[in-house]
Order: C-alpha cells, then structure tokens, then sequence
C-alpha cells in the first residue's frame, strides 16, 4: 500500500474541509479515491463531527442549476428512464442502444450539469447500455417517480416543472424522442405519367404507453406548431407520428436521429 506523507495527508484534509468532494480531491492530488475517503472519515471521528452525504440537489439547496439540460433528462426520464429508491440504493437510470454513443455521453453529461456532485457509471448489458447517476435527490428533482410503472400512474408536471418545459420545450422534446423515439424513412408509391413509382419521404415516431406522457409530448408540440397525428396500430394509440414536411424539417433542425 502506497504511504503518503502527513503535509500530503493535511493538505487533503484541508480541501475536504473547504467542500470539496472526494472526486475533484483525488484527481486534483492524484491519490486514490478511497484512501481520500478513510482520511475524510479519520478526520470526522477525530472532531466528534456526524457525518452528512453532501448534496448540490437545487430543490434541497435552493441553489439555481442548468434549466436546458434538465428540460432534456426530464425527457429522457419520462421515455425510458427510471429511478431506483430504496434505503441503501438510490439512482436515475437511462438505457441506450451500445450503438448510440452521442446519447450515451448527451445522458451522462445532462445528469452531470443537474447535479455535478452526483456519481456518473456505465452498466453494459447485452446490446444496450445503462447509464447511471447515484444519489437519492433525484426524486427531489423527478417527483414523478412512485411505485410501479410509469404507465400506469399518473403522470403530472410540478408548476417548476412545467415552467422549465415552456421555457426549453426543444430539449424537452429532444429528450423524448432520444429515449422512446426515431426518425425513419417510409415510403409509399404514386402514379405519375401512368407510371407508378416509389416515393420515399422522413418520418418521426414516438411511442409511450402512458396516455399522460404522450399528451406532455403532443402538448409541447402543439407550442413549437409541429404538426402531428395519432398512427394507432393493433388497436393500441400509443404512437405519435410527425410527417409533414414543415414539422419534420423543425425537428431535423432540433432535435435529428438518435446516435
């Protein structure tokens, strides 16, 4: 085991105090994280001081925080994101293809800008992969999470909330369409000279079961102008799809393909 020496060790000890978490204390002196932690909790028991998991939640704190990022996770949360809760495990979750490394690194650096002082981690799956943000304020800032599936509760912004989403609907979107969205290419045939020939036109669809989810999507569509339509398929309303010209060219320019 690798010994430091006392100035290195009270030099730490003196950061910790000023704030600083373990992370930026370990890389700024290039020590290992734990042996950070040990020195934290030395220096805890030697002044008599409770310990207190530090937070940056902005609804705890009442600190102001990255409004844009946040429009987008809400996005990503409600589409395919959810949060475990539980006394000794508390985390956002956020799947994505293994393929789509610009939303795998767009998740972790919106749950960094919310919440800096949280722990970002990567779980590999079989053809997908969970991105993870560690600490129990994000059901501070995710009040809808509740046990159970999404679809089957009720679905409601807090007036912050919706305040957020007024002010930054394109990221709101953006993050909606990221998580249970895509852009595609359909296509169709029309007779033109007598000749029949294919014409091949963009498409976006987003698909959710929860009735309340759709219509927060639907709602900040209307906003933006985009046009929609209901495409329902095996009887089930679940899909929004966006297609004419116009609302598909806004959307390009905002929000473009999952990659």
């Amino acid at each position: 085991m690798e010994q430091h020496s006392p100035s290195i060790r009270a030099q730490a000890v003196a950061l910790m105090r000023q704030g600083l978490p373990n992370r930026i204390v370990a890389e700024r002196l290039n020590i290992p994280r734990g042996t950070i932690g040990w020195w934290r909790s030395e220096d805890r028991r030697a002044r008599g001081e409770a310990y207190e998991q530090p937070t940056d939640c902005p609804q705890c704190t009442g600190r102001e925080f990255d409004v844009v990022a946040y429009s987008y996770l809400l996005g990503l949360y409600l589409g395919d994101g959810h949060i475990i809760s539980k006394p000794k495990q508390h985390h956002l979750s956020i799947f994505c293809k293994t393929t789509q490394t610009g939303l795998i690194a767009a998740a972790e650096n919106a749950m960094l800008r919310v919440m800096p002082l949280t722990h970002v981690s990567q779980r590999h799956k079989p053809g997908c992969v969970e991105v993870k943000s560690y600490t129990k304020h994000w059901t501070c800032m995710f009040p809808q999470h509740g046990p159970g599936k999404k679809h089957e509760r009720r679905i409601a912004l807090e007036p912050w909330q919706q305040e957020i989403i007024d002010a930054h609907p394109w990221e709101f979107i953006r993050g909606l369409i990221h998580s249970d969205g895509c852009r595609l290419t359909n296509w169709t045939t029309r007779i033109v000279a007598g000749e029949r020939k294919r014409y091949e036109y963009p498409r976006y669809f987003f698909t959710n079961v929860s009735d309340d989810i759709r219509r927060l999507y639907t709602g900040a569509l209307d906003k933006l102008g985009i046009e929609w339509t209901h495409c329902t398929r095996n009887g089930n309303p679940y899909n929004i799809s966006v297609a004419k010209k116009a609302s598909v060219t806004l959307l390009d320019a905002h929000v473009g393909p999952k990659y």
